[in-house]
């Protein structure tokens, strides 16, 4: 043998010597031997198959005892196993999946439930009636039901403003072709437009405020309706009890919108339950354009300082803005002991100018009560159809110390009494 290669592999055959490492080393000989590229032995892959082996190999520096069975290999070399560990451990699965698990609660502020919760984030859109989205009543009380579902859903929200009724139906059209899961409408007279919308717009979900529903009810729109008529006549029960000229008034928007009238006839059958000799003033506005009888303060006020000068002392303001003009103009006359009364939310928190004056609120729960129809779609539990909201009557706040004992426990009576059937108005859900 003349080749050195040759003569080495010789030596290797003729020694004995066959260990895992002097085969892999022969093994390289014999292919450098024959002409074979030794920059990458074939025999690699096979380390991985004995760990001990390839502890050695990464350790050139350990002496022989290394491979003493009584010191654990593994500690020798953490490296390459541990690798081989995280990339196969299921526990490396989960901790991916976690993140994603925490993200989406975060996002819908609620733990989505199997069959419920999607855990999308809901794009929801909300039209006024006409006037603001700041009116301090209505249309702000139903908004802050949309940022609600924001803070709490994660939802994506947006609001439009209508500049006159010839609006409602565009508007409505701009959050559907902007892919909207849900559109909040506010008001009576949104109705028609809603309803048209829904009927076109099945996989959109409505929500019409006030938008009482008549059967058969459309799938996608719940009318979030309340018994107006059941929290005016707490007010009215109220008024007459706390009067002292046993005269007060009412400053109500047009009495062709239903929930304006139950308001309003619920406060005249609530006074005289309490006392049929008490002097109630109901006034409606009057104008030809429904939107201006829910816009116009000034009238409202006017009116309102009317009643003050034919012996009201308390007056209740019941429509838009047009019903804060009465706030207004008790707040004005604070001097004479007069008092007022808010309307859908308690407007303590929304009307400040009237604070001092302000006896209470007869409340629509507009706010819980729009959220809690967003959160149906969220949950998939949202129905068409009529969904009955909440009524009450706000805190007395300021005027506390003015409210009698024995008024405050009548009113806790009555309110009980209402929640639990007891009570019938006697107001129709229209005005005949």
């Amino acid at each position: 043998m003349e080749n050195k290669e040759e003569i080495a592999l010789y030596k290797f055959f003729k020694s004995g010597g066959l260990t895992i490492m002097s085969l892999l080393v022969g093994i390289s000989l014999l292919l450098s031997a024959c002409g074979g590229d030794t920059s990458t032995p074939t025999a690699v892959p096979v380390a991985p198959t004995n760990t001990a082996a390839a502890a050695v190999a990464t350790n050139t520096t350990a002496p022989p005892a290394a491979t003493d069975t009584t010191a654990p290999v593994a500690a020798t070399n953490t490296s390459a196993p541990a690798a081989t560990d995280t990339a196969m451990a299921p526990a490396a699965t989960d901790t991916a999946m976690a993140p994603a698990a925490t993200a989406t609660e975060a996002m819908t502020g609620t733990t989505p439930t199997t069959g419920a919760s999607t855990g999308k984030k809901l794009k929801v859109g909300l039209v006024t009636d006409v006037g603001s989205v700041n009116d301090k009543s209505f249309n702000q009380s139903s908004y802050e039901g949309v940022l609600q579902a924001q803070k709490e859903l994660g939802a994506d929200i947006k609001y439009l403003q209508p500049k006159d009724a010839t609006e409602y139906s565009k508007l409505i059209d701009q959050f559907v072709q902007e892919s909207y899961d849900v559109i909040v409408t506010v008001g009576f007279a949104l109705a028609d437009a809603t309803t048209a919308a829904a009927k076109a717009n099945p996989n959109v979900k409505f929500i019409g405020v006030d938008q009482f529903q008549a059967d058969p009810a459309i799938p996608n729109l719940s009318g979030l309706v309340f018994n107006e008529d059941q929290a005016g006549y707490l007010v009215g029960a109220l008024a007459a009890q706390v009067s002292k000229t046993h005269n007060i008034g009412a400053v109500c928007g047009t009495d062709t919108v239903p929930p304006v009238w139950r308001y309003c006839e619920g406060y005249k059958a609530g006074a005289a339950a309490i006392d049929p000799n008490t002097k109630v003033q109901v006034v409606y506005h009057s104008d030809v354009d429904i939107s201006k009888t829910f816009n116009d303060p000034a009238w409202g006020k006017t009116t309102a300082l009317s009643m003050i000068n034919n012996g009201a002392d308390i007056v209740f303001g019941a429509g838009g803005n047009t019903g804060n003009g009465a706030l207004f103009a008790a707040a004005d006359q604070k001097a004479k002991g007069i008092l007022a009364i808010g309307v859908d939310s308690d407007q303590y928190f929304t009307v400040p100018e009237a604070d001092a004056v302000l006896l209470s609120s007869a409340m629509k729960l507009l706010t819980p009560g729009v959220f809690a129809q967003i959160k149906a779609v969220q949950d998939g539990t949202f129905k068409g159809g009529n969904n009955y909201g909440t009524v009450g009557i706000a805190p007395y706040h300021d005027v506390d110390a003015q409210v009698p004992a024995a008024v405050k426990t009548k009113m806790d009576q009555l309110q009980a009494d209402m929640a639990a059937g007891k009570i019938k108005t006697g107001v129709a859900p229209a005005k005949p």
